[in-house]
Parts: C-alpha cells; sequence; structure tokens
C-alpha cells in the first residue's frame, strides 16, 4: 500500500474507478525508468508482465492509456496522477493537451483556480503554499519566473493552438521559425527547446483519441517526455483500431451496470403508438411533442428536489438530433412557432450547426446552457457535439430521421449520462434519469440492445400514456398549520381598505410571523427542556430581545415598535398556538460511528512452520584474473529478537493494527517461535532464521489471523437531543387543475393515489399530503377519525435526521402520531417487504431514535415514543388505531 496514493485518494475524495487508476499509475512509476532515451522495449515489457493488454506504446516515450467513461471524473484523475507524481517522485514539469478550446478553457480553471469548486488539487496540502504555475497556448512565450527550484510547472496547450505553433509560419514574406521554436529572450532559448530539454516531463493527453493522427505523433514524440499519460472514453484511433497501451479500461457499460456515476437511460415511446400511415413530419411532430411533457416533467422534478433539499435548482433542456442543417432549419422554425405550445419556446430554443456559428462559439453558448440565467431550453443540433461537452443538465434526447437508429442513440447518449448533484445518483428516479424519445425506431433500437457489446443493452425501455403525457403537473409548496392560518389571516388584512385598520391588522399578522420564526431557534436554549418553558419569564424576555433585533435587522421596519408590543401581548396566545399546532420531536443527529474491526483469540497453526537455515556467502571476483573466491559470512550484527521480528513484519499488514491486536500477536508469535525452535537443526540459530525467513513465517501467519477477522456493524453515537423543531414544509408535485381530492375518496384505482394531493385533514399539521400508496391513505383516514389520536404528521423529508446504512441514506418515516400518553414514529410496509435487509435496518435506526427519544422525554416530563412496522394486510378503513398499532410495535 503506497501511503501518498491512499491520502491523495481520500483527499480528492476519488471515485473507485479513479483509484483503481491511480493504483496502476503508482505500480508502473515504481518499475519504470521515468527518464529520457529509455529501452523502450525494456519499459514495455516491465508493463507488459503487469498489464498484458499493453502491447505497444504507440509512441518514442513510454505512454499509457486509461480507458474510463464520460463523467466519471478524467480530469480528477489528470490532477491525482499530477499530484503523484510530484509527491512521491519529484516531478516538477507537466504539459496537458486540450483537444478544444472549450476543455483548453476548462482544464485551466481546473488546474489554476483555487476558488473553483471544480479545483482537482483541493485537499492537498502540499499544493496550498506551493500552487502549480500554470503555462498556457497563450501566455507561454511571456513567462518569465520558469526556473524556480521548487514551483510545480503545468503546461495547457489545445491541440489546434499546439498544431499551429509547431508549424512554420510566413510573416512580411518571409519563412519564418514556428513561434514556439523562436529565441525567447527570457529563457535564452526557444520555449520549444525548454521544453523538450526537461528530465522529468510529464504529457497528460485529454481525449487522447485526438492525439492519434501522424502529425500529433510527431509534434508530441519532439517533446521528448519521460512519461505519457493518455485519457480517453473511445480509446479508437482515426483509423478505427483499438489502442495498444490501454493499462485499464471502467467503459460506459461497466459504469450502466454499476449505476453509480452516470444517470439511468431510457428509451420511451407512446403507448400503443405505431408509425404505420403517419407521415415523417407527423411522426416527428408527436416525438417532439412527446419530449416536451418528459421535460416539463423532469424540470417540475428537479424543482421539488431542489426544494427539499436545499440543493441548487438544475434547469434541464431537450436535445433534438437531425439529419442536416435543412432539417435543423425546419424543426427550429416549428418548435420556435406560435403553432407549437402557443409560441412557449419562442425564444428558447438554440439550433447548433454549421450554418450558425463558428465553433469555439458554439462550444461556449452550449456550456452556458448550464448557466441558472440561460433561457435555452430546446438544443437543436446536426452532428456538432464533439467530446468535452461538462454539461450535467441534458435529460431529454430525441433523435430525429435516424439512417441507423441504435447507432445514433449509442453516440448521442454519451452526451446526457453526466449527473449534475456532485457527479453522483441522488437516489430521486427522475433525477437520475436520462430519456430518449424513439417512438419509430423503438423496436430497432430493443432489436440492437440484444448485442451484448453494445451499450443499449444497459438501457431500460418505458413506454409512456398518452393520457400521463397530456397532464399538466405543478410544484406545490404546503406550510405547516400555524403557518398557513397565518396565511390567512394575511390574506384577509389584504382586502382591508382603511389605512389605519388595515395598518393595525398587518401588525397583528407580522407580530404573529416574527414570533413563529423566532420561537423555534429556542430550542437550543439552556433553560428550554420542552415547548412549556417558553412560558417560562426569563425565557419569555429573551425571546422578545430576539424579535426586537429581528424586527430591526437590515433596513428594519418603520413599524418595528407597534409590531413589538402586539407580539408581547399576544406571546402566551401564540406559544399555546404554537403548541398546539406541532408534535414536540426532539431534534438529533443520529448519526452512526465507524465500523470497527477485530480478530478472534485462536491459536496457531504452525504445523508446516519447517524452514533451514540459509548459508550466507560472500562472493568475490578479481577484476583483473576473474578469480573467484568465497568468504563465509561470520555473524556479528544482532537482528533483534525473533518474536518482534515477526510481529514487525505482521503489522505491515493494512488490517493488523498493533495497539488493539497486541495480546493476540504476541502470543502467536510465541507460538511460531516455539515451533521454530522444536524444529531448529544442529548448529542453527534461531535470530538468524527467523531473520532470513520472517516475510514468509509472517505471510503464515497473516493467512491464519485473516480466518478470524471480524468486521462490525457500527453502533449509533449518543445524540445531542434539542427538546423540539418546527414542523417543516412539504413540497411536491401536483396536476394542474385536478390534482386534489378529499382524503376519504378512494373511488380511483389505487395506482392513481401517488398522483393526487389530498385534502381535508383536521388533525394533522398539514393541511394537504401525498401519499404512496392506498395502505397509507387508508391510514390517514384512521389518524383522523380515531378518538385515541390526538395529531399526526406525515413527515417532510426534511424533519428527521436519522441516518442508516454508513451514515450515507436518511430514513424518513411514514407518519408521527401523538396520543394521550404516547408518540408513535409509524411505517407501513408490504407485508412481504417487512423481513427485508433494507427495512429491517431503517426499523433499527428508527428504534434507536425512539430510545434516545424517550430517554429525553422521560427526564422532563414528556411523553414516550415507540416505533410501530404495519405490515399493509393489516391496515383497513375498520381499523382501530390501537387494533393497528398495538401488535406492530417494533422491539
Amino acid at each position: 500500500m503506497n501511503q501518498i496514493a491512499e491520502n491523495i485518494k481520500q483527499r480528492l475524495s476519488l471515485r473507485k474507478p479513479l483509484q483503481e487508476a491511480l493504483d496502476i499509475l503508482t505500480q508502473l512509476a515504481a518499475e519504470l525508468e521515468l527518464s529520457k532515451e529509455v529501452d523502450l522495449k525494456t519499459e514495455l515489457e516491465k508493463v507488459q508482465a503487469l498489464y498484458p493488454t499493453c502491447t505497444d506504446f504507440e509512441r518514442e516515450f513510454p505512454s499509457i492509456c486509461f480507458s474510463i467513461a464520460t463523467g466519471v471524473g478524467k480530469t480528477r484523475l489528470m490532477g491525482a496522477c499530477i499530484a503523484y507524481l510530484y509527491l512521491e517522485k519529484g516531478i516538477k514539469n507537466f504539459f496537458v493537451l486540450a483537444p478544444n478550446l472549450t476543455i483548453y478553457n476548462k482544464l485551466i480553471e481546473d488546474f489554476g483556480n483555487s476558488s473553483n469548486p471544480k479545483y482537482v488539487f483541493n485537499g492537498i496540502a502540499d499544493f496550498v503554499h506551493n500552487k502549480p504555475v500554470i503555462i498556457t497556448g497563450d501566455n507561454y512565450n511571456q513567462v518569465s519566473s520558469l526556473f524556480s527550484e521548487t514551483e510545480i510547472r503545468i503546461n495547457i496547450f489545445n491541440v489546434s493552438k499546439f498544431a499551429r505553433e509547431t508549424k512554420p509560419v510566413i510573416e512580411g514574406g518571409r519563412n519564418m521559425a514556428p513561434r514556439i521554436k523562436r529565441l525567447s529572450e527570457y529563457l535564452g532559448q526557444s520555449y520549444w527547446e525548454y521544453l523538450s530539454g526537461l528530465n522529468d516531463l510529464v504529457i497528460l493527453m485529454d481525449e487522447a483519441h485526438r492525439y492519434h493522427a501522424d502529425k500529433s505523433k510527431v509534434a508530441i514524440n519532439e517533446l521528448q517526455p519521460i512519461l505519457g499519460i493518455e485519457l480517453t472514453a473511445t480509446p479508437i484511433d482515426e483509423k478505427s483500431n483499438q489502442f495498444r497501451n490501454v493499462v485499464y479500461e471502467y467503459s460506459l457499460a461497466q459504469a450502466l451496470t454499476d449505476g453509480l456515476y452516470v444517470k439511468n437511460p431510457t428509451i420511451a415511446k407512446r403507448r400503443d403508438f405505431s408509425p404505420n400511415g403517419r407521415s415523417i413530419e407527423e411522426i416527428e411532430k408527436i416525438k417532439l411533442e412527446d419530449a416536451v411533457s418528459i421535460h416539463e416533467d423532469t424540470k417540475q422534478e428537479l424543482k421539488l428536489y431542489a426544494l427539499n433539499t436545499g440543493k441548487r435548482l438544475v434547469k434541464p433542456f431537450i436535445l433534438v438530433v437531425c439529419r442536416d442543417t435543412t432539417h435543423a432549419k425546419s424543426v427550429y422554425d416549428l418548435v420556435s412557432s406560435h403553432d407549437f405550445y402557443e409560441g412557449a419556446f419562442a425564444n428558447k430554443v438554440l439550433q447548433i450547426d454549421s450554418t450558425t456559428r463558428n465553433e469555439e462559439l458554439i462550444e461556449q453558448q452550449f456550456i452556458s446552457l448550464e448557466h441558472e440565467d440561460n433561457e435555452i431550453e430546446i438544443v437543436i443540433h446536426v452532428n456538432m457535439l464533439k467530446e468535452g461537452w461538462d454539461v450535467t443538465n441534458l435529460y431529454t434526447i430525441v433523435p430525429l430521421r435516424a439512417a441507423n437508429a441504435s447507432i445514433l442513440v449509442e453516440q448521442t447518449i454519451g452526451r446526457g449520462l453526466r449527473l449534475p448533484f456532485s457527479g453522483e445518483r441522488t437516489g430521486n428516479e427522475k433525477v437520475d434519469k436520462l430519456t430518449v424519445v424513439a417512438h419509430d425506431n423503438f423496436d430497432t433500437v430493443i432489436a440492437a440492445a440484444q448485442d451484448p457489446n453494445s451499450i443499449l443493452n444497459k438501457l431500460k425501455f418505458i413506454e409512456i400514456d398518452e393520457e400521463q403525457l397530456k397532464q399538466r403537473v405543478e410544484v406545490v409548496t404546503v406550510q405547516n398549520t400555524i403557518q398557513q392560518n397565518i396565511q390567512k389571516e394575511q390574506e384577509e388584512v389584504n382586502k382591508i381598505v382603511e389605512p389605519a385598520q388595515k395598518q393595525k391588522q398587518q401588525n397583528i399578522v407580522d407580530a404573529k410571523k416574527v414570533l413563529v420564526n423566532v420561537i423555534p431557534f429556542f430550542n437550543t436554549n439552556s433553560q428550554v427542556k420542552k415547548v412549556d418553558d417558553l412560558m417560562k419569564p426569563e425565557v419569555r424576555a429573551q425571546v422578545m430581545e430576539a424579535v426586537n433585533k429581528e424586527l430591526n435587522s437590515g433596513q428594519g421596519n418603520l413599524f418595528a415598535v407597534s409590531i413589538a408590543a402586539e407580539a408581547e401581548v399576544m406571546y402566551e396566545k401564540l406559544v399555546a398556538d404554537f403548541k398546539k399546532n406541532i408534535i414536540e420531536i426532539p431534534r438529533m443527529d443520529l448519526v452512526q460511528g465507524e465500523v470497527t474491526a477485530s480478530f478472534e483469540d485462536f491459536d496457531l497453526n504452525s504445523s508446516d512452520f519447517t524452514y533451514e537455515q540459509l548459508n550466507e556467502e560472500i562472493v568475490r571476483i578479481g577484476l583483473k584474473d576473474r578469480k573467484m573466491d568465497i568468504i563465509e559470512v561470520k555473524k556479528g550484527v544482532y537482528y533483534g529478537k525473533p518474536e518482534k521480528l515477526l510481529i514487525s513484519e505482521l503489522i505491515n499488514f493494512s488490517e493488523i493494527d498493533y495497539d488493539t491486536n497486541a495480546d493476540l500477536l504476541h502470543k502467536l508469535a510465541k507460538q511460531a517461535i516455539a515451533e521454530l525452535l522444536t524444529n531448529l537443526k544442529d548448529g542453527e540459530d534461531l535470530n538468524t532464521l527467523v531473520f532470513q525467513w520472517r516475510g514468509a513465517i509472517a505471510n503464515k501467519m497473516y493467512h491464519q489471523m485473516m480466518e478470524h477477522f471480524k468486521l462490525h456493524e457500527p453502533d449509533y453515537i449518543k445524540p445531542n437531543v434539542k427538546p423540539f423543531t418546527k414542523i417543516e414544509d412539504w413540497n411536491f408535485t401536483t396536476l394542474k387543475n385536478e390534482g386534489r381530492k378529499d382524503y376519504r375518496d378512494d373511488s380511483f384505482p389505487a395506482v392513481q393515489v401517488p398522483k393526487y394531493v389530498f385534502i381535508g385533514f383536521e388533525k394533522s399539521c398539514h393541511f394537504e399530503y401525498k401519499f404512496d400508496s392506498r395502505t397509507e391513505q387508508t391510514l390517514a383516514m384512521i389518524l383522523e377519525n380515531d378518538k385515541e389520536v390526538m395529531k399526526w404528521l406525515r413527515p417532510a423529508p426534511n424533519q428527521f435526521r436519522i441516518y442508516w446504512h454508513h451514515n450515507s441514506k436518511i430514513y424518513e418515516p411514514d407518519f408521527v402520531v401523538e396520543t394521550a400518553d404516547c408518540i408513535y414514529l409509524i411505517e407501513t410496509k408490504r407485508a412481504d417487504e417487512i423481513p427485508s435487509n433494507e427495512v429491517q435496518a431503517k426499523a433499527q435506526a428508527a428504534l434507536k431514535y425512539c430510545n434516545y427519544a424517550t430517554e429525553y422525554t422521560a427526564e422532563f416530563g414528556g411523553k414516550q415514543w415507540k416505533y410501530v412496522l404495519i405490515p399493509h394486510d393489516q391496515v383497513s378503513k375498520t381499523s382501530s388505531f390501537k387494533g393497528v398499532v398495538s401488535d406492530n410495535i417494533y422491539k
């Protein structure tokens, strides 16, 4: 294990494929000579011995290729490679080639701007005080401080500029040397001579398939680097030959199989759609119409995700692939016209092809699609999307008039697979999904997916209901009951005409608003252990102080004195109202501790510990007469105690920690020594024998220890508990106009329950809720109508912070229910799902929460908490709350 590489993996949070690639570089950097004028054949044999897929460097210097799927993080890997080669090998000079202007500018930002969120050296302490110097294709002839002994120099060149700068030019009618090869007044030599003369230059090639043409190879070879590192998602050269220097591959197919680093791609068509009898133009209109429906649904889902998680809002767009520029223009005219959704996209369409912009401007314009102020929602293109499109907000693709649909889909799909939230899946199905609309080619694509060599065999196929496509949804935010009541009062105030009366009533409403905003923050006050403690005079005084501070912050409020006076008058009533409309949910971050490991105690099996001491001799050869004589080594150096020698070898294994396993290590070492002593031959010395064979002996001991190695699931860390928290807002989507139903209405199929928002609740902490199943809807009916239930809540996604699955996921219970003597945390599940590992892991986490909550409330006179896991088949409209709960309390 290389500690420097391990630290880089941790500091840069490298994903597993990138960690594996860095491990390969670590191995090869230790084997290769890493100097100029090496024997390429010898160096290739070293690489082949470890990675047989590398059969030729394909250059005049050792060059290895990492074939890694788009979206996994090739730029981050480049940063890791540079960091490792500098920290481990002391290499300070790097040359990075970019395939186009967009990637060129992006790499300058990623390698040179430490305030950039994507800065590749974030967390590498050595690069904080010794920040790399970035030399570009635009400033290389102006840089004067290239000879510092300590600085790291990263040259970044756009390949087209690199090609131009290495060609002779005509200036003033004369043939001139290429600019990069002219004398520099700062260097005393040309920049080209300076680079090619460096004895530690490493070249990194982003999108390496762009640099396998003969002319590119010649120019790169002239730089005489000591190592080349190539990165590409498509290791095929311009003659369709596979790269022969690939040492690692993480393909798009593998990324899709793993389902971690790219969107989940789907092929969609309208249900029961048939192209028969339809014109090409009609089919295209239907595909575009359905794409917009999918796009609008995705847009609402992304908005909802942002509201529920507090993460940035991602604006999705549609990519329409056309056959040629004439076709693209006709599609552009259609979707921009008033006939297409009544002109809704008139100013939101971008056409990208050879007739619209030069390539560099196209790239810049396309990249800005991620920006919030960019209003483009539909992009129309004709084969203009090359590598480097680092956009993450492409969610819908519409291939039109494809000669070979499967090839077009396969080539285009990679453009939409990048994930917008830290490059990882969120767990939200629609946020993680890419949709390709392929009505007329659906069957063709499915047939192509049978080919195991096609990435299409990783796609999912869906049919879209035409009725669902016509439905429009909107995002709804539902505040808790007390805020909703205040909002209703505000609406009544807005209707008042007489100014003085209106202002007086407005002051009352504003007083309620500021109190409701301030009170939840007092759950951290040392004098507040429950909501009733807000009535304490000293706490009330502190709340009023906070109210005055809130009213006078910023530009202040002209009526601050009057509002504060109203707040003082209504304080007790509002606190009582606050208590009435919430459930006192203890706020805690329930977090699992680290996974621990240990070795069970056991006795060593030393039956095969048979070793013979080796004769140690010195061979001496005369330089001139070539005579040889042999001298026996006489022992004069103390190697250390045999027991300590074995323990020192054992603790080199990463799983073995001396401090936690000292007793077992000493026991096993003594048992090994005892066995070795019984087998010791005359004339043999135990110390020497153990010193000579310590590695082999320790290896046998290690393998036996690993048979008794145990990983222990982490327990939960005792949390810091706060007495209560505000009831969080709900955000969800609903159908426009007809999306609400009375909670008692079950006249529609159960499968449609998730579509609707249900209203009519009187005991709940919100006026409206959505449910995932009929079971949940039915349980809500029970809660509303059972006399045992005082209040209930369907908690919003961020109401609880109950972590599970090694702290990677947050558990969201279905219901919280308060009765006279208890508060219940409730989950409903399909009966056959309850034994599953996932459901049981969540239940264990919820039970821990309830135990800690009860421990806290018992100390301060509150109610106990219980967790209830209810099978779906035990919930019916005729059930009582006690009947549903009593047999399903989880222990």
